[in-house]
């Protein structure tokens, strides 16, 4: 059985088909949100060029060429024609190249105390059986240290994904305030015909006006950010569709008014030229021209946010030729312009009749323009955050059709701040350029590596077709590398800085949650501890259901094990819930929950393993322990049936979809009973006896209850063990429930390298600062009960 069609978009609770007029509906928004940065571009391109690095006529032929080109081979033919088809379940980004190696290599570094390909393959019907595997992919599998080469990348091409969301905004409205500035600085004369007045003025408006104008711009843009990307897109589309034509129509206005001969650069031969003539400011320049090139990341981050076949539709039919006629326009005013005063801005080339108009377009494109970074920047979060590589953070789904489409609203403040921080600290379109261009091009680089072995270990090509699809993008894009590598002390060093935290925080995070898992593994006990040590403490089972939520799916987690010991009691049922990520972007409903029993049925012990893609929620309604009793009714009612269960060892699950509406083992009742008759349970020591008191007279904790269960009309004719058995557990929903979180705090032992300490110390301030496990997000208070330990590394 396939499981990736198995869990594919079209199979989960997104119902859309992929009809022409969905995708042209999607295409109209992507021009918003997608295609922002990529118009807007212009706008920093030659802009950021040092003016003393044009110096004739055949320069900027030489220029325009690689422009040409580079967005011919990296744009066009890796990411739309090939990149593009790597998505994973319709989900885009590094993370995602990540996630398809993790389950078709098995290179996922993070623990598992059960077979990964029996958490996230586990078929009733048909036996998961994997294909045989190949040399490249045993000999991946085997060395251990591919893993970790590989999980780096990806935590690079992320961290560099976030840069460009911090660095792009700055540059594109920085760009724009800055031709506000000069259009401002240019009607000096207006104010005063003093000529030492004119230019004070002209001052006064370089000083104050580029930073605050675009700081303002910034602000307004990010406050945006929680409408969603469907109505940002619609919001957004007008505007880059008028700059588009805009920048379309005076691109060819200026190719046949200023120098019909630019079309002949697009010859290979002049790059040819310029590096046979290359010195280091010439060099230095490429990395100026690789900012061609921005948004062909985020356009494939984005993918979750759209469609390819939208994505494609425009670029191919719009975006690429528009720009090529908007560089080529560009290009022939600067060939004949290279002598005057701010010749390299875009808005000089435009007709002085229409240049205040263009102006204006252009504050609101290169607000629009930052989108495409910062939803990219949301994407790739969200799926860090469920392959447990990020600290946790609130995730808002801005749509209940396309499940990509999410907003993070600390990121998005964060992100804010630090936007702000980069055009206020270096108010120079120079600086931010060298850093942003580094920022572009890094992830392409990552990109190219992970998208070489997808080629090899899940497209299963030949290793021949993988290295030449290495070398060759990547040959080009350590070119442009080395470039930006020459401006690290001219700005580019904010990068360096903010990946270096980023990673930081990443890999102390990832370190710390494998760490926590390993404890969980080699502390847990068996099922067979709790049935054996019962009569020897004199366990008490008290009225209600005790839900115990924990990290591994078979034995018992430690924390429990610690609790029975100093405090003999626990819940006629118990259920343990574990929530896995699985690396796919969404799991059906019917196939959401794995139920099976820990022990033998008197014992009313109930593991519930609960499967979600990461671009879903965790918790996201109110009655979800409702759904997991559901779901534990359904398996009580299946298992009779099950002639494998009932001969299988105790550990067999099986699966159980979302229970209905009407339910076929327990029905829901919509009237809302609610009462408050609980006491707090604290894993503090010296209130254990007060504890068990409180348990030993019958008073447990009890949860607000939303719903309430009765059997079936049809109940007689059930068995009578299945109908006592839900019975008991509707009587057990009756008493009340309680909530038992185990939490491990992670200690430096003596001696640990500082390396360690550093990435427990980033692990432990991540965990004080960031959001509670979303478990525990709607648990009442009072039925919470926390049983800390600690583990020292």
């Amino acid at each position: 059985m396939d499981w990736d069609s198995q869990l594919s978009p079209a199979t989960s609770s997104n119902q859309f088909k992929d009809t022409w007029k969905h995708a042209l509906l999607l295409s109209f928004q992507s021009f918003g949100v997608i295609y922002g940065q990529m118009s807007t571009a212009p706008l920093y391109v030659f802009g950021t060029i040092h003016a003393q690095d044009i110096k004739s006529e055949d320069t900027v032929y030489e220029l325009f060429s690689f422009i040409f080109w580079t967005m011919t081979i990296i744009t066009l033919l890796k990411y739309v024609c090939i990149v593009l088809r790597a998505d994973d379940n319709g989900e885009g980004g590094t993370f995602a190249l990540y996630s398809l190696l993790c389950r078709h290599a098995k290179v996922g570094l993070l623990p598992n105390d059960r077979s990964a390909d029996e958490v996230m393959h586990y078929e009733r019907e048909i036996p998961f059986t994997m294909k045989v595997e190949s040399r490249a992919k045993r000999t991946i599998e085997k060395h251990k240290s591919s893993h970790y080469v590989m999980l780096v990348l990806a935590l690079l091409g992320s961290c560099m994904t976030i840069g460009v969301a911090v660095l792009t905004p700055a540059l594109s409205v920085y760009s724009a305030s800055s031709g506000v500035q000069r259009s401002l600085s240019d009607m000096a004369h207006r104010f005063s015909s003093s000529e030492r007045k004119q230019e004070s003025i002209a001052k006064a408006f370089k000083d104050y006006v580029p930073v605050p104008l675009a700081s303002a711009i910034l602000v307004c843009l990010f406050m945006l950010q929680h409408c969603g990307t469907s109505k940002i897109g619609f919001m957004f589309a007008p505007i880059i569709i008028i700059w588009l034509i805009c920048i379309g129509g005076v691109g060819i206005y200026n190719i046949f008014y200023w120098d019909k001969q630019i079309v002949h650069a697009i010859s290979p031969v002049y790059m040819y030229r310029f590096v046979r003539n290359i010195n280091v400011d010439r060099w230095r320049a490429l990395g100026s021209i690789v900012l061609c090139v921005a948004g062909s990341e985020a356009m494939f981050a984005d993918l979750g946010h759209f469609r390819k076949k939208s994505i494609k539709i425009i670029f191919v039919c719009l975006i690429y030729p528009v720009l090529v006629l908007c560089y080529a326009g560009q290009a022939a005013f600067i060939s004949k312009n290279f002598h005057e005063d701010d010749y390299n801005h875009l808005s000089e080339s435009f007709p002085t009749p229409v240049r205040d108009w263009f102006i204006a377009l252009s504050l609101l494109a290169s607000a629009v323009g930052s989108q495409a970074t910062i939803t990219a920047s949301f994407s790739i979060i969200n799926q860090c955050l469920a392959l447990g590589c990020f600290p946790r953070v609130k995730v808002i789904h801005t749509s209940d059709k396309i499940h990509g489409q999410v907003y993070i609203p600390d990121i998005n403040w964060i992100l804010m701040v630090l936007c702000l921080t980069v055009t206020i600290g270096f108010h120079d379109i120079e600086k931010i350029g060298n850093a942003t261009g580094l920022a572009i091009i890094s992830p392409m680089v990552v990109t190219t590596c992970l998208m070489s072995l997808v080629i090899a270990l899940y497209w299963e090509k030949s290793l021949y077709q993988s290295i030449c699809f290495l070398l060759f993008f990547g040959f080009i894009e350590a070119m442009y590398v080395s470039a930006c590598m020459l401006n690290v002390h001219k700005g580019a060093w904010y990068l360096v800085f903010l990946l270096a935290l980023s990673l930081t925080i990443m890999i102390s995070w990832h370190y710390g949650t494998k760490k926590k898992l390993e404890f969980d593994l080699t502390n847990k006990v068996s099922a067979e501890w709790l049935t054996a040590i019962s009569p020897a403490l004199g366990v008490t089972r008290v009225p209600g259901i005790g839900f115990i939520y924990t990290d591994i799916v078979s034995g018992i987690p430690a924390f429990f094990s610690h609790f029975i010991t100093n405090l003999p009691a626990f819940h006629q049922v118990l259920i343990f819930v574990s929530f896995k990520s699985l690396p796919v972007p969404y799991v059906p409903a019917t196939r959401r929950y794995l139920v099976g029993r820990i022990g033998p049925k008197d014992l009313k012990i109930y593991r519930c393993v609960v499967r979600y893609g990461y671009c879903e929620h965790i918790r996201d309604t109110d009655d979800f322990e409702e759904e997991i009793i559901g779901s534990i009714g359904e398996f009580i009612s299946v298992e009779e049936n099950d002639f494998d269960s009932l001969n299988s060892s105790q550990d067999r699950m099986i699966i159980v979809g979302k229970p209905p509406s009407n339910g076929s083992a327990l029905i829901p009742l919509n009237e809302i009973t609610s009462y408050e008759d609980s006491v707090s349970l604290v894993h503090n020591e010296t209130r254990l006896s007060t504890l068990a008191d409180a348990c030993e007279s019958g008073m447990v904790s009890v949860q607000r209850k939303k719903v309430r269960f009765m059997l079936p009309p049809n109940s007689p004719k059930m068995r009578v063990s299945v109908r006592e058995e839900l019975q008991e557990l509707i009587d057990a929903r009756e008493s009340g429930t309680a909530y038992f979180l185990g939490q491990v705090h992670l200690a430096v032992r003596e001696g640990s390298n500082i390396f360690k300490r550093l990435l427990i110390m980033t692990y432990v301030l991540s965990e004080k600062n960031c959001r509670e496990p979303p478990v525990a997000l709607n648990i009442p208070h009072a039925a919470l009960v926390e049983v800390g330990m600690v583990c020292s590394i």
